[in-house]
């Protein structure tokens, strides 16, 4: 079970330790000593029915307390495990050192989305993964809290008006098409903007970030910081058209053709939702997560007073998977009025693809995990509406391709949940609209656009990167892609 620490309580033992290693040279072993400083949240039980941001962030005193735990290592392996290759080590010592301004400075020359990064990549499985202090410690819960020093420094720009215009080069006459602000979409049109290319970026949504509006939740990532973050790449000229969908306002083809676009990116997400197929999934109160997550947080579902967007009543919420969406899934439906809320898992927290710290999260506000079961039916009542999921208990069986142990169903061992709403998250399919409205565009067999290894696709002029390649992946990875075709288009224009 996650727990709960108070957030003076956590900024008094920064204090504490910071007095005894500020003006001090530290020594690895010294370094090593220093305990990891743990992210201040809003208590559990208050947080769990309001919208406000979970976690707190650092103060000055823990960036710096947690930024003196890094040995600096010379090999930098934290940076290999970086899809966009962020300069780790350098800029945490500009965090020791106090210098913040520098520090996010060193952050933006290759990732322009911070405040965004350190909020929600799992940096877990990433940098930190490879971390010679969480190493050294035996824990990838010691290791150094990159995500939360990148968000610190981010904040810190943004907080106190030190955000500086990035450079732009000279004009280059040459225009590039970007389809969809997500991640993979704003990293893109940031890098091409940079390199004089004049950019304009197609939303088919009202409001532009992509996933990071409508899929994450408001406690977890602030609409405001998305918007900021789109407004600096608005500064810099690039131009954003919103409620413009491709493949339906107009096609690929015609905005090479009659735009007269010299280069198109595709970053459309994946945005299918899938389901299980079993019976009941046409009941009224069933929803994928991608809906329950929209109507929330780009619809506002949970503002009854200034937003018309219906909201389903529930009471008791069951959630049908274990990665990031289902936790979002799961603490959206507290805030949204439900008194219980279980997730329904089908192997145990073990092989969660969630994130550690929402799995904490979820936990401290009262999402009960229903592990090692899974849904053979869900059960309507007269009125066609859900009243119950019948369950099977499973057992772990072999490893698959994965890593993870098989579920092993276990025969006659059904059981009824009484439920008044079901949330699937099990993951979304490529959004299928551009690869059916544009011929030529070759794609895998659940709608992936093929791409090489610089994101060139199989149409002239045409790069795609992000979910719409790898399937629903995270934040960082589909920037990472982003990075790589903007370079290939970079190129590309500079040779045309």
């Amino acid at each position: 079970m996650a727990h709960y620490v108070n957030e003076q309580e956590l900024a008094q033992k920064a204090e504490d330790i910071f007095n005894t290693i500020k003006d001090k040279t530290l020594t690895p072993k010294e370094r090593l000593a220093i305990p990891p400083q743990e992210m201040p949240t809003r208590e559990p039980l208050q947080r769990a029915r309001e919208m406000e941001e979970v976690a707190l962030g650092y103060t000055e005193t823990e960036a710096i307390v947690e930024a003196n735990r890094c040995l600096n290592c010379k090999n930098k392996p934290c940076v290999q495990g970086c899809p966009v290759g962020v300069m780790i080590p350098e800029f945490i010592t500009e965090i020791q050192k106090g210098n913040f301004d520098e520090a996010v400075q060193i952050i933006k020359k290759t990732n322009l989305l911070p405040a965004i990064c350190g909020r929600v990549c799992p940096q877990e499985k990433q940098c930190q993964s490879l971390c010679t202090v969480g190493k050294s410690l035996k824990s990838i819960d010691k290791a150094v809290a990159i995500g939360r020093l990148e968000r610190f420094v981010a904040d810190y720009e943004r907080n106190n008006n030190r955000t500086k215009q990035i450079p732009i080069a000279p004009a280059t006459g040459k225009k590039v098409a970007v389809i969809g602000s997500g991640p993979a979409g704003l990293t893109v049109a940031a890098d091409v903007r940079r390199a004089g290319h004049e950019v304009t970026v197609f939303e088919a949504l009202q409001k532009e970030g992509g996933v990071m509006v409508y899929g994450i939740p408001e406690f977890r990532l602030p609409k405001e910081i998305v918007s900021k973050e789109v407004d600096a790449l608005k500064k810099m000229g690039v131009t954003f058209r919103t409620n413009f969908l491709i493949g339906r306002t107009k096609t690929l083809e015609q905005l090479l053709t009659e735009y007269g676009f010299d280069a198109a990116f595709v970053g459309t997400g994946a945005g299918l939702p899938k389901f299980m197929g079993i019976e009941g999934e046409n009941l009224i109160g069933v929803f994928s997560a991608n809906e329950y997550l929209t109507r929330a947080n780009l619809m506002k579902a949970y503002d009854e007073a200034h937003a018309d967007t219906p909201l389903y009543p529930a009471e008791t919420v069951a959630v049908l998977g274990g990665g990031n969406v289902a936790m979002d899934a799961a603490r959206m439906a507290l805030r949204l009025g439900a008194k219980k809320v279980y997730c329904i898992y089908r192997r145990t927290r073990n092989e969660m693809p969630a994130r550690l710290e929402e799995i904490g999260h979820a936990e401290e506000e009262g999402v009960e995990f229903c592990f090692l079961q899974n849904p053979t039916r869900i059960i309507g009542n007269e009125a066609g509406a859900v009243s119950g999921l019948e369950l099977l208990n499973y057992e772990l069986g072999e490893s698959d391709a994965s890593g993870r142990r098989s579920p092993v169903p276990i025969k006659g061992t059904e059981h009824i949940l009484p439920v008044d709403a079901v949330i699937v998250a099990l993951g979304n399919n490529s959004n299928p609209l551009i690869p059916r409205t544009t011929e030529g565009l070759q794609t895998k067999p659940h709608g992936n656009i093929i791409v090489d290894e610089e994101n060139r696709t199989s149409l002239a002029k045409v790069w795609a990167g992000g979910d719409i390649v790898l399937g629903a992946a995270t934040v960082i990875l589909a920037m990472g892609e982003g990075r790589t075709a903007a370079k290939s288009i970079n190129e590309y224009l500079a040779k045309n």
